[in-house]
């Protein structure tokens, strides 16, 4: 199990990105099949990236609130446009190192 060092405690992947996106069961276990065989690649990704979408959504929503006057606090408009940042960021990086294996493999001589 892959650990994610956070400043204040450690905590499981699994359990920081579902915590991350406010779902209640861990990404891989929404990602996999019933019969307990984990999902393949592309579900996991397409996961994430709803969780990134998630994200995005709800710092939109925190600098709205923060804009207008609605009771939002700027350090919650912060930490919450960090988070997607952060997330956005974790994204791209994968999606990078997926296209440069691709292109690894497809580069190989048989």
């Amino acid at each position: 199990m892959a650990i994610h060092i956070n400043p204040l405690n450690i905590v499981p992947v699994e359990t920081s990105l579902s915590a991350a996106s406010g779902a209640g069961a861990s990404a891989l276990n929404s990602s996999s099949s019933s019969s307990g065989v984990p999902a393949p690649f592309a579900d996991l990704f397409t996961d994430a990236v709803g969780q990134v979408n998630h994200l995005d959504d709800q710092a939109r929503a925190t600098v709205d609130g923060l804009m207008t006057g609605r009771g939002v606090d700027v350090h919650q408009a912060m930490i919450s446009t960090e988070k997607a940042d952060m997330a956005f960021e974790l994204t791209l990086a994968v999606r990078n190192k997926a296209v440069q294996a691709y292109q690894t493999v497809i580069g190989m001589q048989f």
